[in-house]
């Protein structure tokens, strides 16, 4: 069985232990603090198994982070590797155009409806800018701008209470001309009931009735 090497045959020397103890102290990521803490803890003369007791490292992966500091002697080299991520898809269907279209009547555009939706826009936009894009990435690309879809909400058509008064001028004029007629009407009778000729009528209607009374009981 090969015997363990010691700090200085793996090439860790004093000045190394004080560079990571001094970024142990300052680091704020926990997957960057384990992984200077195994390496600090082997430039002390721990075992490789005791390091993955104490921090709950694989062997293998203590292995790694040691080639990976002394390859250099730099903290830094212990931090998260920077990754590209994912390329973007359909770089040619910006912001803008998905507005500019969006904004257009897709029944002129020759479709078969007044009213857009995902997999429709989705479908205009990779044949305009010639580049797939999928509505499920669309619909993505929409939250980003704020935008929700909402499905069309159909209605029945109801009779227009007031369709009568917009027929026309001519139609307005007879309505007021009869409305003004049935108010003259009501203030001649208003002013005839208080006239002396109203006084006359209703007592000649008096003595006819007393007079017809007067035959029926002879």
């Amino acid at each position: 069985m090969r015997k363990p090497q010691s700090p200085a045959e793996l090439g860790f020397t004093g000045h190394d232990r004080r560079r990571l103890a001094k970024a142990l102290l300052q680091a704020r990521n926990s997957k960057v603090y384990q992984r200077i803490q195994a390496v600090l803890l082997i430039a002390r003369g721990y075992s490789v198994d005791d390091v993955a007791r104490i921090t709950g490292s694989l062997r293998r992966l203590i292995y790694h982070w040691i080639q990976r500091y002394l390859r250099r002697h730099r903290v830094d080299d212990l931090d998260d590797a920077s990754r590209t991520g994912r390329p973007r898809v359909a770089p040619k269907i910006t912001k803008a155009r998905i507005l500019r279209e969006l904004a257009r009547d897709p029944l002129k555009l020759g479709y078969n409806t007044t009213v857009w939706t995902t997999a429709l826009l989705a479908r205009q936009l990779s044949r305009r800018y010639d580049t797939q894009i999928t509505a499920r990435t669309l619909r993505r690309r929409m939250k980003e701008l704020g935008l929700r879809w909402k499905r069309p909400r159909y209605v029945y058509a109801t009779k227009d209470p007031h369709r009568v008064q917009k027929k026309g001028r001519s139609f307005d004029a007879r309505g007021k001309s009869g409305a003004l007629a049935t108010s003259c009407s009501l203030k001649m009778k208003q002013s005839f009931r208080g006239s002396a000729a109203y006084r006359k009528l209703c007592q000649f209607l008096y003595r006819e009735q007393v007079s017809a009374c007067a035959d029926i009981s002879a």
